[in-house]
């Protein structure tokens, strides 16, 4: 690629194809603070606040995204997550971003230098040296803390284990930094008792809650008593990462016996694992609206594909992909008993199969409750689809089966402090689709009507929906 400038194409008007669309975005869009209701930040490093000091660990570490990019331009594994130096793994990086050419990952790495060191060069060997050392001037100094405030991120949701000891979200809390930081329960381990640490996992949770726990009822106690911990410590979100949702008939009787089996050492079934997770998960939703959580579901992944790649790197390791599991029947068999309990708390469902979207979209329209409007989300395109295509084909589904004007918006689902601009991607990818409908007369040419429209997805109905403290 010749060494042209990014500014060239990440200009004022990127991706604004319209008068209509530049007018929404400047106009209403673009200073909006940021509330990021879902993400997997280290509470530990905002808790420390140490300067982040080498763009290699701010870009690379723990970025599946830039290591599956990597492995199909051929990099070694050395240099993507082994033991290659910080500055060969940025170099074959920047070897790989011109390849990168129409996926999400070029418009990413460009936004990204631009917002946070204000880069425009083009990322490639022959720009590799002068931004690397560039960015790392830059992130000698800035701390987590400083790059969430330059942001402008109002308030950002961690993704944390009910064992965990929140005592980097205390600690957060004593600096009183300019973003609101706040847990998110995420208790899938206690779902999948097939999973061989699911014995030990128990145990954890008995030192987490200071006694013995033996059978069903001591389990959910121990839930109980790891929510209202949560809740103390400003949590108000809980999330899953799941295949599918588990909702197959069970008794108190059966998931016990199932529960107290597992953790004597005895071999459970498969439908005997679905049986008990599928007991679990419906009285966590029931435990969630009782103290006016919202529930968030990550549905459709298939993970750890690569056995190899697994074994060499270990969990996490970027070989995971779109699933194509069955969600209708269990979606609305949940939905509808927790319903007919009075105890469906608001909920965002997203979908990872963008086949699926109108089955997502459509469900999530079957449970509306007065007066709170917007209460079952189609969430936005997450993983996978929280690129251009992904995204518009969100918002034209969700467009299509429910009311945009309700949504609550984009989220970063990111491990990197320099994910943010993936807010302005949304932001922009909203206000062109606008655009495009005015210029072909689909809708009212009314600013005003439309830019209250902007700024109520990007940032005021997620104040509303979620009522952070």
């Amino acid at each position: 690629m010749s060494n042209i400038k990014a500014d060239t194409f990440i200009t004022d008007d990127f991706l604004l194809q319209s008068d209509v669309a530049k007018t929404l975005y400047h106009d209403y869009a673009k200073n909006l603070p940021i509330i990021d209701y879902h993400n997997h930040l280290s509470p530990q490093q905002i808790a420390e606040d140490l300067p982040i000091g080498n763009i290699t660990d701010a870009w690379l570490d723990g970025d599946h995204y830039k290591w599956r990019g990597m492995r199909a331009n051929g990099v070694d594994e050395s240099f993507i997550t082994g033991t290659a130096s910080k500055k060969e793994k940025f170099n074959k990086w920047s070897e790989t971003v011109p390849y990168t050419l129409r996926n999400p990952l070029f418009h990413w790495t460009h936004l990204e230098l631009k917002r946070y060191f204000n880069i425009d060069k083009i990322l490639q060997p022959n720009t590799a040296d002068a931004i690397y050392d560039e960015a790392n001037k830059s992130l000698a100094t800035k701390t987590p803390a400083d790059l969430l405030k330059h942001m402008n991120v109002e308030v950002i949701c961690t993704t944390d284990d009910p064992i965990d000891t929140l005592e980097h979200h205390k600690a957060i809390a004593d600096k009183n930094i300019f973003t609101k930081v706040y847990p998110t329960f995420r208790p899938d381990n206690l779902l999948l008792i097939a999973n061989n640490n699911f014995p030990s996992y128990i145990k954890k949770l008995e030192k987490a809650v200071a006694f013995n726990i033996s059978n069903l009822e001591d389990l959910e106690k121990a839930i109980e008593n790891r929510i209202d911990f949560f809740n103390a410590h400003g949590c108000r979100l809980s999330d899953y990462g799941l295949e599918q949702i588990y909702a197959f008939d069970f008794t108190d009787e059966e998931a016990d016996a199932i529960f107290t089996a597992r953790i004597s050492g005895k071999e459970i079934t498969e439908n005997q694992a679905n049986i008990f997770a599928s007991c679990i998960l419906f009285k966590l939703c029931k435990m969630y609206h009782k103290v006016n959580w919202i529930q968030q579901f990550h549905l459709g992944a298939i993970r750890n594909n690569n056995s190899r790649l697994v074994q060499e790197i270990g969990a996490d390791a970027g070989c995971d992909s779109i699933g194509d599991f069955n969600h209708a029947q269990a979606m609305s068999k949940l939905f509808n008993n927790l319903d007919q309990e009075n105890a469906l708390s608001k909920t965002i469902s997203y979908n990872l199969n963008p086949a699926h979207n109108e089955v997502f979209a459509s469900m999530m329209g079957n449970y509306s409750e007065a007066g709170v409007a917007g209460k079952m989300q189609f969430g936005s395109g997450w993983w996978f689809l929280d690129q251009k295509d992904g995204m518009e084909k969100q918002i034209n589904t969700l467009s299509n089966m429910g009311l945009l004007s309700r949504f609550v918006g984009m989220l970063t689902d990111s491990r990197s402090f320099l994910s943010f601009p993936r807010h302005e991607y949304f932001r922009r990818i909203l206000c062109n689709l606008l655009g495009e409908d005015v210029k072909q007369g689909l809708i009212p040419n009314d600013t005003a009507f439309l830019g209250k429209m902007v700024q109520d997805i990007c940032y005021y109905n997620a104040l509303n929906y979620f009522k952070f403290k």
